[in-house]
């Protein structure tokens, strides 16, 4: 077993990126709730005792919630102010995001790609005087699905709709 290619993929969470737009849009420096929850229906069939039944049933997706140092581009405020305002046909403009892991090479171990994301709340940064800690914005998302890669997937665009079934496209 060649031990030396083995030590390069070890993975640290402190090594990821986030694709809006396709492109790298930012450093963030914390990346929370990226999950899913498939509901499930339990019941018990009489005359069983030692087992019950489990219907499964749709997913859920948790909302991912993004945090970076503010600069001075605006792409979080830019897109949550579309959703706030009604006007134009952009108005709840809907993107697919890709969010990387790295290992220490330089390589991508995981994509995973938030379907059809849209932002549902923004915060400023608290704002103190007396302190001298980084400025932190946070942006969360909520999708409608997710799509696990170990390579840079299709995603990270603006969607322009749904297909003929209803669906966001994941690339």
């Amino acid at each position: 077993m060649n031990t030396s290619s083995r030590e390069l993929n070890y993975v640290t969470a402190n090594r990821f990126y986030v694709e809006m737009e396709s492109s790298i849009t930012a450093c963030f420096t914390e990346c929370q709730g990226l999950g899913v929850t498939v509901k499930t229906e339990k019941f018990s069939e009489g005359g069983v005792n030692d087992q019950q039944r489990v219907l499964l049933s749709q997913a859920e997706f948790s909302d991912v919630t993004l945090k970076r140092g503010i600069t001075n581009d605006l792409t979080f405020w830019t897109w949550i102010s579309q959703i706030l305002s009604n006007v134009g046909s952009n108005a709840k403009q809907r993107r697919n995001v890709n969010i990387l892991l790295f290992n220490q090479a330089g390589e991508t171990m995981q994509c995973w790609t938030l379907i059809g994301a849209v932002p549902i709340s923004w915060k400023a940064p608290s704002l103190s005087a007396e302190s001298n800690t980084v400025a932190i914005e946070e942006l969360t998302l909520t999708y409608e699905g997710l799509k696990v890669d170990t390579t840079r997937s299709g995603g990270a665009s603006i969607l322009s709709g749904r297909d003929s079934a209803g669906y966001f496209s994941s690339n």
